[in-house]
C-alpha cells in the first residue's frame, strides 16, 4: 500500500449512491419521490411493464426530455402511486418498469361537488381548484341560468388527471354526467347531506357541515336559482341551505370558498398540520 492510499482510504460507498439505491437510513418508502408524475390508467404492480401511449410519451420524453434510466411516479386510484423507470423512451412510445409502491391509492373525504357549468376558462378554474381541495365526484347540474350545456367530458377528466398530477394526489375524481337538477333531486338518496348554496341565506356552512358524513355542495349558475329550483330544494328532505358570507361571490369563488369551509369543519383539513 502507498502513502496515498494510506492516508486517503478509498471513501466508503454512499448510501444512494445509484438511482435504485434509497437515502441514509431510509426504506424505500422514505426515500426521495421522482419529481414528475403521471396518471396511467393500466394497472400497477411490482415488476410490471407499461407500455405508454403517443400522449404520455410526449409528454415525459419531448416536453420533460427524460431519457432511459429516468424515474417517474405512476399513479391510480386503485393501484396507488409507484416509483418506475424508463426503459425504452422514443417520440411516440415508450416502455417503463415498476420498482416499488411509494403510496397507496388515499381517495378525499366522500364530498361531491355539484355546479351549473361555466364557461371555458372558469370551468377549468373550478375542475382543477375542485381535485386540488379534495372532492371524489364532480357533478355538472343544469338549471335554468345554466350559462354553458355544451360540455366536453373527456377534456374535463383530461383536467382533473391534470390536476392530480401536479398536486399530489393519488386518486383522480370522477366526473359525472350533466344531468338535470330535478332529475338530481328526484334521484338523491337521503343519507347524503346536500348542501347548496343560497345567496338568500342560510346557515352559515362553516357550523352547518361540523360532522364528518357523505355530504355534497351545490353551487348554482351566476343568475342564482330560479324559485321554482330553489323551492324544490328547500322541500328536498336531504337538502340544507348555506350561507358562504354577506357578499354575493361569482361561481367560481363560491366554489373554492364552499370547498375550503368543509374541508375545515368536516373533511380532512381538520387537525392538519
Amino acid at each position: 500500500m502507498n502513502r496515498s492510499d494510506s492516508e486517503n482510504p478509498a471513501p466508503e460507498p454512499s448510501c444512494g449512491s445509484t438511482p435504485l439505491e434509497p437515502a441514509c437510513g431510509s426504506t424505500p418508502l422514505e426515500s426521495e419521490r421522482p419529481r414528475i408524475r403521471l396518471h396511467i390508467s393500466q394497472p400497477l404492480a411490482r415488476d410490471g411493464v407499461v407500455m405508454l401511449e403517443r400522449d404520455a410519451a410526449n409528454y415525459l420524453f419531448n416536453v420533460m426530455r427524460l431519457g432511459i434510466g429516468a424515474q417517474v411516479a405512476l399513479f391510480n386510484s386503485t393501484d396507488g402511486e409507484w416509483r418506475a423507470i424508463v426503459l425504452k423512451a422514443g417520440k411516440r412510445a415508450g416502455e417503463l418498469r415498476l420498482l416499488e409502491p411509494l403510496r397507496p391509492a388515499s381517495p378525499p373525504p366522500d364530498l361531491w361537488l355539484l355546479f351549473a357549468p361555466l364557461k371555458k376558462a372558469r370551468m377549468d378554474f373550478v375542475i382543477e381548484k375542485a381535485v386540488e381541495l379534495g372532492v371524489r365526484q364532480i357533478h355538472p347540474v343544469l338549471t335554468r341560468y345554466t350559462q354553458s350545456e355544451r360540455l366536453r367530458l373527456d377534456r374535463m377528466q383530461a383536467q382533473a388527471v391534470e390536476a392530480a398530477e401536479q398536486c399530489g394526489m393519488v386518486y383522480v375524481p370522477r366526473i359525472v354526467e350533466p344531468v338535470a337538477l330535478a332529475k338530481l333531486l328526484a334521484d338523491w338518496e337521503e343519507a347524503r347531506r346536500l348542501y347548496f348554496c343560497d345567496e338568500r341565506g342560510g346557515a352559515p356552512l362553516l357550523s352547518a357541515c361540523a360532522k364528518p358524513a357523505p355530504a355534497a355542495i351545490l353551487i348554482g349558475p351566476e343568475g342564482g336559482f330560479s324559485t321554482e329550483e330553489a323551492q324544490a330544494l328547500y322541500e328536498h328532505p336531504a337538502c340544507a341551505p348555506v350561507s358562504l358570507g354577506p357578499r354575493i361571490l361569482r361561481a367560481e369563488t363560491a366554489v373554492v370558498a364552499a370547498l375550503t369551509l368543509w374541508q375545515a369543519s368536516a373533511g380532512d383539513w381538520r387537525g392538519a398540520s
